[in-house]
């Protein structure tokens, strides 16, 4: 077997291939673009191929930023676009790539993959945790009023629950520049966003608002004027689905849910990719109207560098761990003593006792502050060698707030 990256003239074969893997045909260019495979950047695009040059598997990788804990952004590789034909399964091809791909995302330098995985058991036998969350809630209409803030003081005059600033609504394609400029400001400032590249934008490779599908997009501006939020949405039978809902502040947002719940003639109002802990439920008046469904994994991290990726985000808490860290997929072993002052951290190879056993994968469900030591330590996932291990751990690695991605890649 051959694995090799691509070049422009093996494009079609590549696409072919992919859609081939998931049983799936090849889209319809349709006038405006919005090929998911628009975006793909040839030259980390990888092709398997037989002895006999027959193509029986894919994989690629995009070029991202990650916002980390701290507001670092990062590069990232965004790996997608993986399969293997249903005729060559179960014989080491996929493995294959992905030794392959990541030897060549560490000859570029790079300390850290993503991908979202299409299922959670494939992934993380190659090294790759979930890092974020995220769920959908739904809110049936009758029951959609929003509570009156009580954290006011007189000095902030009546809680009519009305805000600075206004809604405007908008077609997808009237605003194309505006949900770019928005959505920047917000993912640097986002722990586990990624970037959307200008080129996402242009070629309107991705799901809504990017995708050329029809939307109506609520777009909040501040008593400036200037925009400081948007919610893309589509109503069908009599259901209003907020695809995403990007903001730069709470107050953004709340007005913008406001907007959307008070919508005529619509039965309830879904909101897709709502990230853990938001305070979007304990703003209804009625708590249990807004149903969590689909509350599931998003974005999965893999560290290909301990030491460049621990000492890259930012840190809240001071102290010292020793992360004993297998790594099977790869063969490797290291312990590394993580010691942080001041918001920054220090890795180094060590040969001291272990404060914590953990795989590859387990640290990067950690790395961005989504998922808890105590959490894996009680699954049976990471050993702790010392009783106060696990709450050092908790503490070090927790974010300013909880992870999120939006991005669909």
């Amino acid at each position: 077997m051959q694995i090799r990256s691509t070049t422009d003239d093996d494009l079609d074969v590549f696409i072919d291939t992919v859609y081939a893997a998931f049983g799936r045909f090849p889209e319809t260019p349709i006038e405006g673009g919005g090929l998911w495979w628009s975006a793909l950047e040839t030259d980390r695009c990888l092709l398997a191929r037989t002895a006999d040059g027959r193509p029986v598997g894919t994989a690629a990788a995009h070029s991202f930023e990650l916002t980390l804990p701290g507001e670092s952004l990062v590069p990232v590789s965004g790996v997608t676009a993986v399969g293997v034909l249903p005729s060559h399964r179960r014989q080491g091809v996929l493995s294959a790539m992905m030794r392959h791909q990541l030897a060549q995302l560490r000859a570029r330098g790079e300390f850290l993959s993503v991908l979202l995985a299409s299922e959670a058991p494939i992934y993380g036998r190659f090294g790759y945790g979930p890092a974020t969350y995220t769920a959908r809630v739904t809110v049936p209409r009758h029951r959609a009023a929003l509570a009156v803030p009580r954290g006011r003081g007189a000095a902030d005059g009546p809680a009519t629950g009305a805000t600075d600033g206004s809604v405007e609504v908008l077609r997808r394609a009237e605003c194309g520049e505006t949900l770019e400029e928005i959505y920047d400001r917000y993912r640097r400032a986002q722990p586990g966003a990624l970037s959307r590249p200008h080129r996402w934008w242009d070629l309107r490779a991705g799901q809504p608002p990017i995708s050329p599908a029809p939307r109506y997009v609520a777009v909040h501006r501040d008593a400036d004027g200037a925009p400081d939020g948007y919610a893309s949405y589509s109503i069908e039978s009599g259901t209003l689905t907020v695809d995403e809902t990007v903001t730069t502040d709470d107050t953004a947002f709340t007005a913008l849910a406001r907007f959307v719940l008070g919508h005529d003639l619509v039965s309830k109002v879904v909101f897709e990719h709502v990230q853990p802990e938001h305070p979007l439920r304990w703003q209804l008046a009625d708590f249990r109207a807004g149903e969590v469904s689909s509350d599931t994994d998003w974005l999965w991290v893999r560290l290909l560098d301990i030491p460049a990726a621990l000492t890259a985000r930012g840190w809240f808490t001071d102290g010292e761990l020793v992360l004993d860290v297998e790594d099977p997929f790869l063969g490797e072993h290291g312990r590394y003593l993580l010691t942080v002052r001041d918001g920054k951290a220090d890795c180094v190879p060590t040969d001291r006792e272990p404060d914590l056993s953990l795989d590859v994968r387990d640290l990067g469900s950690l790395y961005l502050g989504g998922t808890t030591a105590g959490t894996l330590v009680r699954a049976g996932h990471i050993r702790a060698h010392r009783p106060d291990a696990t709450t050092l751990a908790d503490a070090l690695f927790r974010a300013e707030r909880s992870p999120h991605c939006l991005h669909w890649f």
